[in-house]
């Protein structure tokens, strides 16, 4: 068992520790349980209650109006976005996602101050969650503030992904900032190494830490090809496809940038883009 508060502590003083009161919301049953467990071992955590959907999330939340509510991301029907949108401002609690997103969506919720808790989850982490809570309830004012700050923020994470589950945008970490790059904005995204290099229609460059695989996933296939194992490109800026030896190709796009196409990829491309 994990223990919250240290071993040395004092017996009264354990017991003045104010203790978090939180709700959990999970579809997952062994992910629900094994949660439900962490929390129980901390000294200064009363689990009021845990949901399997986000309208059962959503009345636990207003019957028992807690101090954090841990909340999975992706549930069906009522996902943990539409919680937070749903529940009424005065029963808003601190909100927490449990979520098994990448880092793109991570980086946004770390930099406007929304903790998150990245699927397996890790006690340590979860500690680190709660101390933030007691941090947060130090304030007078954090229902106030935190409700205005979590609607405006999930409501724009949430607009990254299309109705589909296809990204519309993808936010780029650039020193303390975070640009947001439109996907229609984009011509070619390279893998060199680790990091991904998107190119914009405009010649905009941007460095991304993913792998181009998870990442094409993401993007719409009706929109973007692989050219090669390293390449990807937006159809709709390809301009030119010149024949090469080998039965490969070299792609010529609308901002001029040339890709190779790959052998295997070239049958690909054929069967794709070259038949009527």
């Amino acid at each position: 068992m994990t223990d919250a508060l240290p071993r040395h502590m004092p017996a009264r003083a354990r017991e003045e520790v104010q203790r978090v009161r939180v709700v959990i919301a999970d579809d997952e049953r062994p992910a629900r349980l094994f949660l439900e467990s962490l929390l129980r071992s901390y000294e200064d955590v009363e689990l009021l209650g845990s949901a399997s959907n986000g309208t059962e999330a959503v009345e636990l939340i207003e019957h028992h109006a807690p101090d954090l509510a841990l909340l999975d991301l992706q549930m069906p029907e009522l996902d943990g976005f539409g919680v937070v949108r749903l529940v009424r401002k005065k029963f808003q609690p601190l909100f927490a996602f449990v979520t098994a997103f990448d880092e793109y969506a991570v980086s946004a919720f770390e930099s406007n101050a929304i903790d998150y808790l990245l699927k397996p989850i890790e006690p340590s982490r979860l500690r680190q969650t709660i101390s933030r809570a007691h941090e947060r309830l130090e304030h007078a004012d954090y229902r106030h503030v935190e409700a205005a700050r979590i609607k405006t923020v999930a409501g724009d994470i949430e607009k990254t992904l299309a109705p589909t589950g296809y990204l519309r945008r993808i936010p780029v970490r650039r020193r303390d900032d975070i640009i947001i790059v439109p996907v229609d904005d984009m011509a070619t995204i390279v893998a060199d190494g680790e990091l991904l290099h998107i190119t914009t229609i405009t010649g905009e460059r941007h460095a991304i830490t993913y792998r181009l695989k998870d990442l094409e996933l993401r993007l719409d296939p009706t929109r973007f090809v692989r050219l090669s194992r390293g390449a990807l490109v937006a159809i709709d800026q390809i301009q030119k496809i010149s024949p090469m030896p080998g039965a490969t190709y070299m792609v010529t796009l609308k901002n001029k940038i040339q890709l190779p196409v790959s052998r295997i990829r070239a049958r690909v491309l054929r069967d794709e883009l070259l038949r009527l």
